[in-house]
């Protein structure tokens, strides 16, 4: 469940959405929903957590870089376990790690992996500060610095920004020639974009996005399945059953059911 919400300064706003913590207060077994944005997640009490994703299952690294996925991912979860993470807009998060972030795509990357150091060095600051604000505070500066040597990479932001805008308006079906014509840029072009900056490409956005409007409905709305299938834009209600279970393992009925029993 998520606990307590924390919005970023004025100069990191425009790259993250928020940084949240979520604690559980039983041990769970959870099932994981594609976000359509890069996360970076913090274990602040120490208690392993174990992923899950198609034939994998790994220990979490105390600190990750959580990429898109495409398979069912759930997550073993020990009681009292905090984490607190940053998300971040969907075109941004390549301004804050070196990678290509179609590396991050269906993986879970130790930051020790990509800062060494650098990385140790923050974990340590961060875990030092008894209070989460303070926690919050070491964490905005790490980002900040990470944004800081990066301006060349701000000079793309704008163009990606404008196209995922375009792709979360928009709620036909996913049309990348009509895509490049609006912007005038060959479709090649816009999938080596997506792949260098968001990570997946923009078909992928686009169902992620779509996706993430039908979960809100399911959990929330009396609506029969034909009838949220037609309002999210999926061709017919089997279609709609077989991308949701294609992301999370579980039919739209089921996580209905849960969220009533939860």
């Amino acid at each position: 469940m998520r606990d307590k919400v924390f919005y970023p300064s004025h100069i990191l706003s425009r790259y993250i959405k928020y940084y949240w913590t979520c604690t559980h207060d039983s041990d769970a077994l959870e099932v994981m929903y594609p976000t359509g944005c890069l996360e970076f997640c913090i274990d602040i009490t120490n208690g392993d957590t174990i992923r899950h994703r198609g034939n994998r299952s790994i220990i979490v690294p105390r600190m990750e870089v959580l990429g898109h996925w495409t398979l069912p991912t759930s997550a073993t979860i020990k009681k009292g376990n905090t984490c607190l993470i940053t998300r971040f807009h969907p075109y941004a998060g390549f301004l804050f790690f070196p990678n290509q972030v179609s590396d991050f795509t269906n993986e879970s990357i130790d930051l020790c992996n990509i800062f060494s150091k650098e990385s140790t060095r923050f974990y340590h600051r961060l875990m030092e500060q008894p209070l989460l604000e303070q926690k919050v505070k070491v964490l905005e500066a790490f980002l900040m610095d990470r944004l800081a040597r990066n301006s060349k990479g701000q000079e793309k932001i704008a163009l990606v920004e404008e196209l995922c805008d375009s792709i979360c308006r928009n709620s036909q079906p996913f049309n990348i020639e009509r895509l490049a014509a609006e912007f005038r840029f060959s479709e090649r072009y816009i999938q080596k974009l997506f792949l260098n900056y968001v990570g997946i490409t923009p078909g992928s956005f686009f169902a992620v996005q779509r996706f993430n409007r039908s979960l809100e409905l399911v959990r929330s709305a009396n609506m029969s399945l034909t009838n949220i299938a037609y309002e999210c834009g999926y061709y017919d209600q089997a279609h709609f059953i077989k991308e949701f279970k294609s992301y999370t393992g579980m039919t739209p009925s089921q996580i209905a059911g849960n969220s009533v029993n939860g």
